[in-house]
C-alpha cells in the first residue's frame, strides 16, 4: 500500500501491511512494522526503525539529523516501538555519535508539535501533550505524562508515573510518581489520579506519599532522605523512588 505520489528507497524495509501515503519519503535504511501508517507528506530517514501498528500524521519527521553541532554524519539510530501513535509536525531526531539510539517505546501518544531532540530515551505508554519539547539526552519513564509547552534541558530524567503541568521549565531530575508544575518547576505532591488508574494499591500510595514527604522534608538533604526512606520501605515504587535518587544523574533532584 504505497501512493504513487511517495519517494521511497528500493532498499527501504517495508513490511507487507504497512501503508506510505501521498508525498511522502521513506529513505535507504528505514525499516518499517507491519500495520503501521504513514499518512501524507510524512518523511522517514537515517538508520531509523518503526515498530508494528503505529500511527503517524502528516508532516511528521523521524529519523532526521539531530540538531547538535557535535554530529557529523555518523551511523546513529531512531527506534519507535508498537502502536505508537505520533500526530502532526512532531520531530524525532536520530542520536548523535557512533551507533548510539534516540529511541520511543511502545504505546506513546505524541501530540502535535512534540519534539524529542537526539540521545533521548523514552518509555512505554508516554503521552507528551502539544509543543511538548524536550533536549538531547533526556529520560523519561514508563507511562509518564508530559504537559504542553513543557520545556525539559538536556540529561534530565523524569521517572515513571510522573506529571509534568503544561508550560512547565524542567532543568532538573523529577522522581517516579510526583506532580510537577510551573516555570520555575516546583513539586506538587502525587500524580494521585494517574497512580490511582494504573492500579496502585493503597499501601503503594501512601509509602510514596510518605516518600514524597521526606524527600521534601526542608530539614532533610537527598542523602538524608534516602537514609530515612530505606528504613522504611516495604513496597516495590518505595524501592524504585529511591533507585531512581541513587541513580547516576547530571541535573540532580528538583528540592
Amino acid at each position: 500500500m504505497i501512493h504513487p505520489t511517495a519517494i521511497v528507497h528500493p532498499n527501504a524495509n517495508i513490511a507487507r501491511g504497512a501503508e506510505i501515503g501521498p508525498y511522502s519519503i521513506v529513505g535507504e535504511n528505514v525499516t518499517i512494522g507491519a500495520g503501521t501508517v504513514l499518512q501524507a507528506h510524512v518523511v522517514v530517514n537515517g538508520w531509523t526503525e518503526i515498530g508494528e501498528e503505529c500511527q503517524i500524521f502528516p508532516f511528521a519527521t523521524i529519523g532526521a539529523a539531530s540538531q547538535d553541532r557535535k554530529y557529523y554524519g555518523e551511523r546513529a539510530y531512531t527506534k519507535i516501538g508498537n502502536r505508537t501513535t505520533i500526530r502532526e509536525y512532531v520531530s524525532i531526531q536520530r542520536a548523535t555519535g557512533e551507533d548510539q539510539v534516540t529511541s520511543v517505546g511502545d504505546d506513546c501518544l505524541f501530540l502535535a508539535y512534540v519534539h524529542v531532540a537526539h540521545n533521548c530515551i523514552v518509555g512505554n505508554g508516554v503521552t507528551m501533550s502539544n509543543l511538548a519539547q524536550i533536549a538531547g539526552h533526556c529520560e523519561i519513564g514508563d507511562s509518564a505524562t508530559i504537559g504542553g509547552m513543557a520545556g525539559m534541558h538536556q540529561f534530565t530524567r523524569v521517572g515513571r508515573y510522573a506529571m509534568i503541568g503544561g508550560a512547565s521549565k524542567l532543568t532538573k531530575d523529577i522522581p517516579p510518581f510526583f506532580l510537577i508544575e510551573g516555570n520555575p518547576a516546583a513539586p506538587y505532591g502525587l500524580n494521585s489520579v494517574g497512580l490511582r488508574r494504573a492500579g496502585f494499591s493503597v499501601e503503594e500510595r501512601n509509602e510514596i506519599k510518605r516518600f514524597y514527604k521526606h524527600i521534601y522534608d526542608p530539614k532533610l538533604n537527598v542523602s538524608q532522605a534516602i537514609e530515612t526512606m530505606k528504613t522504611e520501605v516495604t513496597t516495590e515504587p518505595g524501592r524504585e523512588i529511591i533507585a531512581f535518587l541513587e541513580a547516576p544523574s547530571q541535573r540532580g533532584i528538583l528540592k
